[in-house]
């Protein structure tokens, strides 16, 4: 009877997940070869982030083992702070790629918007003229009441019609124009 009461506890611990230890926030987790590989920071009953260095890595909970120390992974710290500095290079050179990418297609869409005739609206979605003359880096825009501003061609995008909007507001240009002297 007793070997049974033994046996059915032992069942029961072994179901229980070694995983459930690594739960501590706080806690320091330590790698197959015995050193510290980073600390638990935060713990969602599924996954635990690991700070390791500068890094944060989201970790299923079944990954964590339950050493001497505390809880540990199959890994030492070196080759966890190697795969997170590969994936932190690769996301940023995702951005990077991503970013030019994004400033390429908005060169490209103010390129073909930027025409002679063509209407512009400032942020506020005042209308600030037509696109009288483009003169190098520069854009004239006549106003209804004939008035002419100079605007750089790098305050000026392409919105998503294809339309022109000035990168500020119809107050601000008005002010910077009569500051001007114009």
């Amino acid at each position: 009877m007793k070997f049974a009461k033994l046996a059915i506890l032992a069942t029961a611990l072994a179901a229980t997940p070694i995983a459930a230890h690594a739960q501590d926030v706080g806690a320091t987790v330590y790698g197959n070869d015995g050193k510290p590989i980073g600390t638990v920071e935060s713990n969602d009953g599924t996954n635990a982030v690991l700070a390791v260095g500068e890094f944060k890595a989201p970790l299923p909970l079944s990954v964590f083992g339950e050493g001497e120390n505390g809880p540990t992974l199959n890994t030492t710290y070196a080759a966890v702070y190697e795969q997170l500095k590969a994936a932190d290079a690769q996301a940023k050179l995702a951005a990077a790629e991503a970013k030019a990418k994004a400033e390429a297609e908005a060169a490209a869409a103010l390129q073909a918007a930027l025409v002679v005739g063509a209407p512009v609206i400032t942020v506020d979605a005042q209308s600030l003229g037509m696109v009288d003359e483009i003169a190098g880096e520069n854009v004239i825009i006549k106003g209804e009441d004939e008035t002419l501003v100079t605007l750089p061609v790098k305050l000026l995008a392409a919105n998503p019609e294809g339309g022109l909007f000035a990168l500020a507001n119809y107050a601000d240009i008005m002010a910077a124009l009569e500051a001007a002297g114009g």
